[in-house]
């Protein structure tokens, strides 16, 4: 069975049968049933024309769905008259696609869970695993949210800075369980710069592709985390590297600069530097200023300050620091390590400590906690 086709083809049968008048919830729903008779079938023969076939078989689903309820025995009429067989329509329906499962009126998660889904082709049960959470779970938040969007109309124009944010927000899942979520982020994202010619949508796709670059060094082999500066660059994927910078460099040269080129643009610099003594933190300052005029976020600006305090020394980092509201994620982690680089080391031992206990995942507060140690045996000696 070819998973990789059976997905690949999802968004378009979706599409086709939306056009032909099926609300979204119910079309996705049959072509779910077509995709189980598809594993069923195949294997004794793949049909001649695999679209054609999951488009059929999903149109008869949603038809003896259709029919099977009262309330919907007015539209029979219209529904039931079967197109006749014949190769499928070519029309490439992913990029409506995104922009549905994307609707605002959307939570987040639905998005990122509908958009897995619909446009990913994938199960429930993956996309549960992925999160770590029951599939009866997911299947509810999926269902919440194919009736949120069955009404919306299938042209609508959409927002391609929400459908960003949802991709953002796969990527930055991660991996967890079956299901690789952050190379399933990339795998969408070009998908989406195949159809959209948009400077941003290549700008996210930069930055994923350098971001992914660095993830076999990210953790060591016991599964704590290794910070960038300690991180081996012999290791770094090269050719995603080299496809990043090359993606980021044309979407530059448009002159439509957004916060995913910028924030390209400093994973660059870092992927740029043969060690970390040699990261160029002057321009990344500079593009972190971009960030924060594109943007004006509160973590963009704790980022900066530790770019500030490596560029121009921690006091520098620590008086931007100091401007910045003490309750953001990781402020307490980034004064620590500051003030452990201008060699107050009990300082930085006790936010080290204070930082672990509001870490936000178990990796990161183990890290911290080891940090805490590590300063507490020097202060000791």
């Amino acid at each position: 069975m070819d998973e990789v086709l059976l997905r690949s083809l999802t968004p378009g049968v979706l599409g086709i049968l939306v056009r032909r008048g099926a609300d979204f919830a119910a079309a996705e729903d049959a072509v779910q049933d077509a995709l189980v008779e598809a594993v069923r079938v195949w294997p004794e023969g793949q049909p001649r024309d695999p679209k054609g076939w999951l488009v059929t078989v999903a149109w008869r689903r949603f038809l003896d769905a259709t029919r099977a309820d009262t309330a919907r025995r007015r539209r029979e009429g219209r529904l039931d008259e079967e197109p006749a067989p014949g190769p499928a329509p070519t029309v490439d329906d992913t990029l409506q696609l995104y922009f549905l499962c994307a609707h605002p009126s959307l939570t987040p998660s639905s998005a990122v869970a509908l958009t897995l889904r619909a446009v990913g082709g994938l199960t429930t049960r993956q996309i549960a695993r992925a999160y770590l959470v029951p599939e009866a779970t997911m299947a509810q938040r999926i269902s919440r949210a194919k009736r949120t969007v069955s009404d919306v109309r299938f042209d609508r124009p959409g927002d391609v800075a929400t459908v960003l944010r949802v991709l953002y927000l796969v990527f930055n899942e991660g991996y967890s369980g079956d299901v690789d979520l952050a190379a399933e982020a990339i795998r969408l994202t070009r998908q989406l710069a195949a159809g959209i010619d948009h400077p941003e949508v290549a700008g996210l796709l930069a930055l994923m592709l350098l971001h992914h670059a660095r993830r076999a060094t990210r953790t060591a082999p016991d599964g704590s985390l290794v910070p960038l500066a300690e991180q081996d660059r012999g290791r770094w994927d090269t050719a995603s590297i080299a496809e990043g910078v090359g993606i980021l460099q044309a979407a530059l040269a448009r002159d439509r600069l957004g916060e995913y080129q910028a924030q390209a643009a400093v994973a660059a610099l870092h992927a740029d530097a043969l060690t970390a003594e040699e990261t160029d933190w002057v321009q990344i300052v500079e593009w972190y200023d971009e960030l924060v005029r594109l943007t004006g976020s509160p973590v963009v600006r704790l980022n900066r300050a530790v770019a500030v305090g490596e560029a121009d020394g921690p006091r520098a980092g620590l008086a931007e620091l100091a401007a910045l509201d003490a309750s953001l994620p990781r402020h307490t982690a980034v004064a620590a390590y500051l003030h452990e680089r201008d060699g107050d080391l009990a300082t930085a031992a006790r936010l080290y400590a204070e930082a672990a206990r509001t870490a936000p995942t178990l990796a990161e507060r183990d890290h911290l906690t080891r940090q805490a140690a590590r300063l507490h045996t020097r202060l000791s000696r």
